[in-house]
């Protein structure tokens, strides 16, 4: 069983309200929740809990990835943008 400071994971819910968490850190947490809530062992509150915070910690990695995917984009488009025109000649 994963420690997140109480049954409904107050310590570990207040490290991202700021967007401390990384996009690796809460992928890792996501992962031990998907653990504990397929194991069956978690009691009822705890399992609700733990699917509420599994909830905000997918929409975080959605966000991050959206932001990477974003910037990705953008960066793309900015080489392209400076890149000579070598194909046309």
């Amino acid at each position: 069983m994963v420690d997140r400071g109480g049954p409904s994971g107050e310590a570990a819910r207040s490290d991202d309200a700021h967007g401390d968490l990384s996009f690796e850190e809460a992928r890792a947490e996501l992962e031990r929740i998907v653990a504990q809530l397929e194991s069956g062992e978690a009691p009822l509150e705890d399992a609700i809990a733990l699917w509420e915070r599994g909830e905000q910690l997918y929409r975080l990695c959605v966000a991050k990835l959206d932001a990477a995917q974003g910037r990705v984009e953008e960066l793309g488009r900015e080489l392209a943008a400076e890149a000579p025109e070598a194909d046309e000649s």
